[in-house]
């Protein structure tokens, strides 16, 4: 059977035609997605989540390029994906460290470290230097507004909506 008949006859539900196309297409996928990745492990992994997408998605292939193409489209951004988690992973995993060795540091001079800097430091820089600057270090608004080249109404919102995300955080820890 043609590939063009394949296709026609997997987006009708034909469970055959299905693997036919993957039979035809997968140790191709694999080859590409090892130099991809440089791990045989996650070109596997990679090869067998691209070939589920493609069974939900074989719906949206419009024939404009061939099936082999339309894969590797999938199969990269399908990696693409994956590496971004990972880099928010790995960075996510990079800041505990970091408030973890703050908090190691702070306890170690008998400086203090509350639940309050713990809850901060889960919310972004944008609200949480606004905070500290205003309630830790007593700035004012307008002069928080200098710092930052942002107006004091911006300020005064961030450290009010900041707070309420410090609140919600502290509430939900006890």
């Amino acid at each position: 059977m043609e590939e063009g008949e394949l296709i026609k006859s997997a987006k009708s539900g034909d469970k055959r035609a299905f693997a036919m196309l993957f039979h035809q297409n997968y140790s191709f996928l694999v080859k590409y997605l090892m130099k991809v990745t440089m791990n045989p492990d996650t070109a596997e992994e990679l090869a067998q989540e691209t070939m589920a997408r493609c069974i939900e998605k074989i719906h949206l292939y419009q024939g404009k390029s061939k099936f082999s193409s339309w894969l590797i489209t999938i199969a990269t951004n399908l990696y693409i994906d994956q590496q971004r988690k990972k880099k928010r992973e790995k960075n996510w995993q990079q800041q505990e460290d970091l408030y973890r060795k703050l908090k190691w540091q702070l306890e170690s001079r008998n400086e203090e470290w509350t639940d309050a800097l713990s809850a901060l430091g889960k919310i972004a820089d944008n609200v949480r230097i606004p905070i500290i600057l205003k309630h830790y270090y007593g700035y004012s608004y307008d002069e928080i507004g200098e710092m930052m080249k942002l107006s004091s109404g911006t300020i005064k919102s961030r450290v009010h909506n900041g707070i309420l995300a410090v609140r919600k955080e502290l509430r939900l820890n006890e």
